[in-house]
C-alpha cells in the first residue's frame, strides 16, 4: 500500500479532483433521517480507520495515509449511521446491528501501520457469522491490496464462498501517468450485457477511477467483474473490482485500498464509486418493512417518528360508518331529497355525537369541531340543501399547527379531485409529518404558511381513490365569497406510493438502469415520502417567484391548457435547479431531482386521460427536450439518463421557459398564448388537426380570447410513439 516516490507532476495528475466534485458546507439544522448502518471493522489489525484520531496515532507524520475519515463522513452526511468495531470479534449479535460491514485491508504490523497488533485473521466463527449476515441480506465490502499473501490475513477464506479471491500480484500499466507504471486506470467491464445490471448500476455516473499498486481478483460461482485493468496492463483485462450476490445479501470486493484514503477520496470519481458500492450493498436496509408490505396500496404508512399506531377510538368508527352511509343519500351538489330527510337526520346526529366524543382526543381542534357540529345542525334546520360549511372551513387551520406527528380530524362536505366532482361528506384522520429540517427550510428559505404535508391514517369512501390533496376550494360553501383559502394539504404518503409503483414498473419495462442510491431510495417509503414533502414545499413556493405575467395559480382564469403545463413545468424546473444548490448544504436534496425528473418524464404523460392533460404535456416537453439534447437516450430498446448532463439540460429548458415569461408581459394574451404554443411545438409535435400550429393558425381578431381557446383541441399535443408504447406496456403489466 505504501507509495513509492513519484514525480510531482504525476502525483498532481493522479490526485486531480474531478470537475463535478464540489466542496459542501453542510447546514447543522438540516439533519436527514438515517436508513442504514455501516460498520467498519477495526478489530483485525486494519490498515485504515474512519477515525482521524486513530489515523494520527497510526501515522503521526502522514495520518491521511491511514485515514478513511472522508469516506466515513461522506456516508454520515447522507443516509447512513457509521460505527467502528474496535473492541471485540465479529459475532452474529454484533452484525445484527449493522446493514453493511466494511473490512479495509487487514495486515500484520510488519507491513503496515495498523489499528492494533491483533491478528489480521478472522476466526472460523467470525467467518461463519459474516456469511450468515450476508445470506440474511447484509452487505459486505472487502478492500484488499497488492501482493495479498504477504499481509498475513485470510480474506480469501472469507471471500471464497462468494466466488471471489484476491491474487498475489501487482498491476503495472504502461499507458497511464508516463513513467509511473504503478498508477492504474480502471476500465469498466462491459462485454455486452454479460456483466449484468448489478455491475452496470455500480458504475453509474462513474467515469474515471485510479488505483495505485493494485492487486487483482479471481472470480467464480457467478461473481462478476465491474472494473478491470486495461488490455495492455500486466496482467491485462483482470478484475480489479467485483460484485456477488449471496442469499439475500450482496458483496463487493476491490483489490486496492489507497483510492479510498483521504488523500485520494476527492480525486476522479472515487467518491461516486464509493457511494455506489455502499448503496448497492445496503439495498435490503432500504426495503419496506414486513409491516409496510402488508399495507394495502392506498392505505396509510405510519410516520416513523410515531411508528406505533394509536388505538382506533370507537367513536371514530361510528363517525366513519355514519358518514359513509350519509354519502349514499346525497345528490351531486351535496343536498338530500325530502324522502331521505329522516334517515339523514339520524345519521347527522350520530355524526355530531361521535365528533363530540372525539373532542378530548383532538383538544387543539375544539373550536373547529364545535363549528362542524353547529354547521351540521344548521344543515338539518335548512332542509338539507347544498351544505354551507364556510364557518367550519374558516376554523380549520392545520397550517397553524404544523407539529411533527400531530393528528387532525377532518369532517367536511367536499369533492375529491381526481375522483369525483360530486359533493359528499368526508371524514378523515390525518397526521402531519413535520421534521425539524422541513420546519427550518420553511421558516428560513421557502416561506409558505399555507403548506401542510399530510399522511392519511383513515378515511371515508371518497378518499378510496388516487386523490392526494386536501384543498379549501373543494369544500362546499354557500357562496364563493365565503370561501377561505387558508391551507393547502398534500398527502405526501400517497404521492410517494403512487410514484414508487409507477416508476418502478416503468423502469423494468424500459430497461432503465437505476443508480444504486436511486434504487435504494425508491424502495424506501420513508425517504420517498420525505422527498415529496421537500418537493411539494419548494414547488408550491415557486409559483409565487419569477417573472409572472399572469396569476401563477390561474384559479380564476381560462387559458389554453398548455399555459397550465408551462406553469407547472416552470416551477418544477425551478425546484430541480434549487435541489442542485440546496444539496451543497443538505445532501438529501439530490433525491428531489430523481423525483422530479422521473415523475415528469415517466408517470405524468401516461397518467389520466388525454383531455387537456396539462401535467402530461409538461412531462412530454421535458422528455423531448432532454432526448433531443442526448441527456436521455432510447437505444437498443433501453432508456438511459445521463444525470450530470440532465442538470444542464433542465437549466437550459428553464431558461427558455423563463424567457417566455419575461416576454409575456409585453404581449397581448393571444400573442402570449401563441408564443407558448410555438415553444412547446418546437419539441412536442402538435395534433395534425391543430388550428394553432403553423400555417393552420388563423390570424384574426384577437380581441375575443375566448374564441381562440375554443379552437384548442382536447388532445392538442398527442402522445409520441414512445409514450403510446409505454402506456400499453404499463397497462398490460397491470393486468398480469
Amino acid at each position: 500500500m505504501r507509495r513509492d516516490r513519484i514525480g510531482e507532476e504525476a502525483l498532481k495528475r493522479a490526485t486531480e479532483t474531478h470537475p463535478k466534485e464540489k466542496a459542501m458546507t453542510l447546514d447543522p439544522h438540516l439533519i436527514q433521517r438515517k436508513t442504514a448502518r455501516v460498520l467498519f471493522d477495526e478489530f483485525h489489525s486494519e490498515a485504515w480507520s474512519i477515525s482521524r484520531e486513530m489515523a494520527l496515532l497510526m501515522q503521526p507524520g502522514a495520518p491521511f495515509d491511514s485515514s478513511y475519515a472522508l469516506a466515513g463522513q461522506y456516508l454520515a452526511d447522507r443516509d447512513f449511521d457509521i460505527a467502528r468495531n474496535i473492541d471485540s470479534p465479529l459475532t452474529a449479535d454484533a452484525l445484527a446491528r449493522a446493514d453493511v460491514l466494511v473490512v479495509a485491508h487487514p495486515s500484520e504490523r510488519k507491513w503496515e501501520h495498523t489499528t492494533n497488533t491483533r491478528t489480521p485473521k478472522f476466526s472460523g466463527e467470525e467467518i461463519s457469522a459474516i456469511r450468515g449476515f450476508v445470506e440474511r441480506g447484509g452487505g459486505l465490502i472487502v478492500i484488499g491490496e497488492t501482493e495479498n499473501d504477504k499481509y498475513g490475513n485470510n480474506l480469501n477464506d472469507l471471500l471464497g464462498v462468494f466466488g471471489i479471491g484476491i491474487e498475489t500480484v501487482t498491476v503495472f500499466d504502461y499507458t497511464h501517468f508516463d513513467t509511473v507504471t504503478s498508477w492504474v486506470k480502471a476500465q469498466p467491464y462491459m462485454p455486452g450485457t454479460s456483466c449484468g445490471i448489478a455491475s452496470a448500476s455500480l458504475l453509474s455516473n462513474v467515469g474515471d477511477i485510479c488505483f495505485y499498486r493494485a492487486g487483482v481478483l479471481n472470480l467464480s460461482h457467478g461473481a462478476r467483474p465491474a472494473l478491470i485493468t486495461s488490455d495492455v496492463a500486466q496482467p491485462p483485462s483482470a478484475p480489479l473490482l467485483a460484485v456477488a450476490e449471496f442469499g439475500q445479501g450482496r458483496v463487493v470486493a476491490v483489490a486496492d485500498s489507497d483510492w479510498l484514503g483521504d488523500e485520494f477520496f476527492g480525486a476522479h470519481d472515487h467518491s461516486q464509486l464509493w457511494a455506489n458500492m455502499v448503496y448497492w450493498a445496503a439495498a435490503k436496509a432500504f426495503a419496506p418493512s414486513c409491516a409496510q408490505l402488508t399495507v394495502a396500496p392506498l392505505s396509510p404508512l405510519s410516520h416513523p417518528s410515531h411508528a406505533e399506531p394509536a388505538p382506533t377510538p370507537p367513536a371514530w368508527l361510528t363517525l366513519k360508518s355514519a358518514v359513509d352511509r350519509l354519502r349514499g343519500l346525497q345528490n351531486a351538489d351535496g343536498s338530500i331529497n325530502v324522502p331521505h330527510h329522516g334517515q339523514a337526520a339520524t345519521l347527522v346526529e350520530e355524526m355530531a355525537v361521535s365528533i363530540y366524543a372525539l373532542k378530548p382526543a383532538f383538544g387543539h381542534q375544539v373550536t373547529y369541531l364545535g363549528c362542524v357540529i353547529a354547521d351540521l345542525h344548521l344543515w338539518i334546520e335548512g332542509g338539507f340543501g347544498k351544505p354551507d360549511f364556510a364557518r367550519s372551513l374558516a376554523a380549520f387551520n392545520p397550517q397553524a399547527m404544523r407539529q411533527d406527528g400531530i393528528e387532525h380530524l377532518v369532517v367536511l362536505p367536499m369533492y375529491t379531485p381526481n375522483a369525483s366532482s360530486d359533493i359528499r361528506f368526508e371524514a378523515l384522520r390525518v397526521k402531519v409529518p413535520w421534521p425539524d429540517w422541513l420546519d427550518y427550510l420553511e421558516r428560513t428559505q421557502y416561506h409558505n404558511q399555507k403548506f401542510v404535508p399530510l399522511v392519511m391514517i383513515d378515511n371515508t369512501a371518497g378518499y378510496d381513490s388516487e386523490c392526494a390533496v386536501l384543498f379549501p376550494e373543494t369544500v362546499s360553501v354557500g357562496a364563493a365569497a365565503n370561501a377561505t383559502n387558508n391551507f393547502g394539504g398534500i398527502f405526501c404518503d400517497r404521492e410517494a406510493r403512487r410514484y414508487q409503483r409507477a416508476v418502478t414498473k416503468a423502469a423494468g419495462i424500459l430497461g432503465l438502469t437505476l443508480p444504486p442510491d436511486l434504487a435504494a431510495w425508491i424502495r424506501s417509503p420513508d425517504l420517498v415520502r420525505e422527498t415529496f414533502m421537500l418537493w411539494d414545499l419548494i414547488h408550491d413556493t415557486s409559483h409565487s417567484h419569477g417573472d409572472l405575467p399572469f396569476d401563477p395559480f390561474m384559479i380564476r382564469q381560462r387559458l389554453p391548457y398548455w399555459m397550465y403545463s408551462l406553469e407547472e413545468l416552470r416551477v418544477d424546473l425551478w425546484s430541480f435547479c434549487e435541489s442542485n444548490t440546496l444539496e451543497q448544504r443538505f445532501p438529501f436534496a439530490r433525491y428531489m431531482r430523481y423525483a422530479i425528473l422521473l415523475d415528469r418524464i415517466i408517470r405524468f404523460p401516461i397518467t389520466g386521460n388525454r383531455l387537456r392533460n396539462y401535467d402530461g404535456l409538461g412531462g412530454q416537453l421535458l422528455f423531448a427536450f432532454l432526448h433531443q439534447r442526448g441527456d436521455v437516450r432510447w437505444h437498443d430498446n433501453a432508456l438511459s439518463i445521463d444525470w450530470d448532463a440532465a442538470k444542464d439540460g433542465v437549466a437550459e429548458l428553464r431558461e427558455k421557459v423563463d424567457g417566455l415569461y419575461r416576454c409575456g408581459i409585453d404581449m397581448t394574451k393571444v400573442q402570449y398564448w401563441i408564443a407558448a404554443h410555438d415553444l412547446v411545438s418546437s419539441y412536442v409535435r402538435p395534433n395534425i388537426a391543430s388550428k394553432w400550429a403553423g400555417a393552420a393558425r388563423v390570424i384574426s381578431d384577437e380581441s375575443v380570447p375566448k374564441e381562440w381557446i375554443n379552437r384548442v383541441l382536447d388532445d392538442e399535443f398527442p402522445l409520441s410513439l414512445f409514450y403510446q408504447t409505454l402506456q400499453k406496456k404499463m397497462a398490460k403489466a397491470a393486468d398480469t
